[in-house]
């Protein structure tokens, strides 16, 4: 059987909307013991604007512990130029957004986040889990109210609780399911919910309009990237024989790689919508005009997902 891999935003999502499985992942990655979580409930993963030009922040699972404490659980593929500081943005947009109007800074909750890698974030270091917290230059505390986890697939198991967790995650046929063998409940129920996903046919379709577009994103991002490159270098030749050659390269490249990535998952998405019905030229414009590599992936997983244009633009505000 071929699985659905968990590494598709959608797949986690529904992975973690079983609480058992939801409540395990957290006490073997938090250090919790289970019967101190009493309950993890869902939340809604848009973050609200302050004001009209605030960037939307939208996270991909987002849990509350009954103490109140939130949690974001991220899964990244592709590396990003920025992703600490898009990470903190996230983790401050989570903190804040718990404060109402006329409420006390004690109403501010814990907030955590939980990072899944897909690749060497930290090539020099063998450990795969990493913690942060806000701490002095002599290592205490100054606070637990904000703590991040970085947990990288890629790298060496150690013999901890997460091991399971990153075999499941990098887990590609259902021989691997197989041989996870654990006592772990939560772990047992996590191996069966993926496969139950794997034979359902509408989420087996939604993967396959997944990895469609994102091998099409591929495809693009490689073109427009040699394109840029063959301009920059003949831009660079004008210039000069031998600097304007280097210049003209990284000028190509990184004006390819930039327009590709935008413009690949735009053209993605309009691809997907066209099967579904008329794209209206507003929602058309105002996709090929959204720059935002984060809000372009959640609208890539929406128009996957979605009956026809209206469901997409009631999942993603573009009414």
């Amino acid at each position: 059987m071929e699985l659905i891999s968990l590494k598709a935003d959608f797949a986690a999502k529904e992975l973690f909307a079983h609480e058992k499985v939801r409540k395990q992942f957290l006490s073997d990655t938090l250090g919790i013991p289970p019967e101190d979580i009493k309950s993890v409930r869902l939340l809604n993963p848009f973050l609200r604007r302050r004001y009209k030009k605030q960037k939307q922040g939208i996270l991909d699972v987002v849990l509350e512990l009954n103490d109140n404490a939130k949690i974001n659980i991220e899964m990244q593929v592709r590396r990003q130029k920025h992703w600490t500081r898009r990470n903190l943005y996230y983790l401050a947009g989570m903190y804040t957004d718990g404060l109402m109007l006329g409420e006390r800074y004690e109403k501010l909750p814990r907030c955590i986040s939980i990072s899944l890698l897909d690749y060497d974030f930290f090539p020099d270091r063998e450990e795969y889990h990493a913690v942060y917290r806000l701490r002095d230059s002599e290592g205490r505390d100054l606070t637990d109210l904000w703590e991040l986890h970085i947990i990288e697939l890629t790298k060496a198991l150690k013999g901890t609780p997460v091991d399971d967790w990153i075999r499941l995650f990098n887990a590609e046929s259902e021989e691997e399911l197989d041989m996870i063998t654990t006592k772990n409940e939560g772990i047992t129920e996590a191996i069966n919910v993926l496969k139950s996903m794997s034979l359902r046919r509408p989420l087996k379709a939604l993967f396959e309009d997944y990895m469609k577009a994102k091998r099409d994103r591929w495809d693009e991002d490689e073109y427009i990237r040699d394109e840029g490159i063959a301009i920059g270098r003949s831009e660079g030749i004008a210039i000069g024989k031998s600097e304007g050659i280097a210049i003209g390269e990284e000028r190509g490249r990184s004006e390819g790689i930039a327009i590709g990535r935008t413009e690949g998952s735009s053209t993605a998405i309009l691809t997907i919508l066209e099967q579904k019905g008329t794209v209206p030229a507003d929602l058309r414009e105002r996709i090929l005009t959204q720059k935002d590599e984060t809000v372009l992936k959640q609208w890539l997983l929406a128009a996957a997902s979605a009956g026809d244009i209206e469901n997409f633009r009631e999942k993603t505000g573009t009414m």
